[in-house]
């Protein structure tokens, strides 16, 4: 099998469970890191096994050092536009870029106009697709189980933010307001499973307990806790996100819902249960464990990384287009983009005004 020799760019939590799932993958070697932290240096290094790893502190210097085939972008989301116009100007090298695309939707349309006309595969990370009992939903929707899609609810119940370097992820300057930065992922499904555009958005959320206590600088955290968003799209479906982040007494983290009108499927996570009704049954529902064999570490998103860079290293490897491009990504911002807008201004945003 073709070895695919990988660079990651930022090495702190994300960029270690990149390393550690590419590990798992056959053919894939890391021969790089750039992150300017000695820390998280240390940290690579350490993941990778590998004491004499060549770590970069500047990304440009990894780029020009032909070490990698493939880069991995996972730095804190402010960084992403600059860093990814320097990784795509470097037409041989793929890469795959950790949500979000960016922060603001200048940035995206400028990296998304960069991707085109390029050698490398450009793909978007968005793993929550690959979470076996999410895709496993997917499957069953697509293949007609709730009829003709009317509405999708999503809930994510978690604990609040992590640590990152410098907690740089606590200013919605730096990581775009928690519905960029925690939601385009959910974004991303509601419009995978409406299979439509997204044509407005209404939102209403706050930061009424998490990191209130903080202080950098004499600044106090400003981003959003718990929210509701609903957006409607143009083929008719609404979906309704419903998200609280100082609920870790939960079973299960995510739970969606798709109904249609002939039934319902639901999926739980990390629970790994799907459960699909139909109207004429009533509660007389079907449920499934679901468990992807192919997973050979679950890491932190339950095995979906890992799933996610099995279908990358094959596009690498046929030269064949991603299965997640750099538009879905710039769409589930400008979602989140228009969801924060709906909070700050109290009032309905269409998506024309975003898009």
């Amino acid at each position: 099998m073709q070895t695919i020799r990988y660079g990651i760019i930022g090495s702190g939590m994300m960029g270690i469970e990149h390393i550690l799932n590419l590990q798992h993958i056959e053919g894939a070697l890391v021969t790089a890191v750039a992150d300017p932290h000695e820390p998280s240096q240390q940290a690579a290094r350490a993941a990778v096994g590998d004491p004499g790893l060549p770590v970069f502190a500047d990304h440009r210097e990894m780029l020009e050092s032909d070490l990698c085939d493939a880069v991995v972008l996972a730095t804190p989301n402010m960084t992403h536009g600059d860093i990814l116009l320097d990784i795509l100007a470097v037409d041989r090298l793929h890469a795959l870029v950790e949500k979000p695309l960016c922060t603001t939707m200048d940035a995206c349309r400028d990296v998304v106009a960069a991707s085109k006309d390029r050698s490398g595969i450009v793909w978007m990370g968005l793993e929550y697709r690959y979470k076996p009992p999410i895709a496993r939903l997917i499957e069953e929707v697509n293949g007609g189980a709730a009829g003709p899609v009317k509405m999708v609810a999503i809930r994510e119940h978690r604990f609040p933010f992590l640590q990152k370097v410098d907690d740089w992820n606590r200013f919605n300057r730096n990581s775009g307001g928690t519905l960029v930065e925690k939601c385009c992922h959910f974004f991303d499904l509601m419009t995978l499973i409406a299979g439509a555009k997204p044509v407005r958005v209404m939102a209403s959320g706050a930061q009424d307990l998490n990191h209130l206590d903080e202080s950098y600088g004499g600044e106090t955290p400003d981003i959003i806790d718990n929210a509701y968003v609903i957006v409607e799209y143009d083929n008719g479906v609404r979906a309704v996100l419903d998200l609280c982040m100082f609920a870790e007494g939960s079973r299960n983290e995510q739970e969606i819902s798709v109904v249609g009108d002939v039934g319902k499927v639901e999926a739980f996570v990390p629970e790994g249960v799907v459960r699909i009704g139909r109207r004429d049954r009533g509660r007389d529902m079907d449920e499934i464990k679901v468990h992807d064999p192919r997973i050979a570490f679950e890491g932190l998103h339950e095995g979906s990384s890992f799933l996610e860079h099995l279908d990358f290293a094959q596009a690498i490897r046929t030269n064949t287009q991603p299965l997640i491009t750099l538009e879905d990504g710039m769409l589930a911002v400008a979602v989140g983009v228009a969801g924060q807008m709906s909070i700050a201004e109290g009032r309905a945003v269409p998506m024309d005004e975003v898009l």
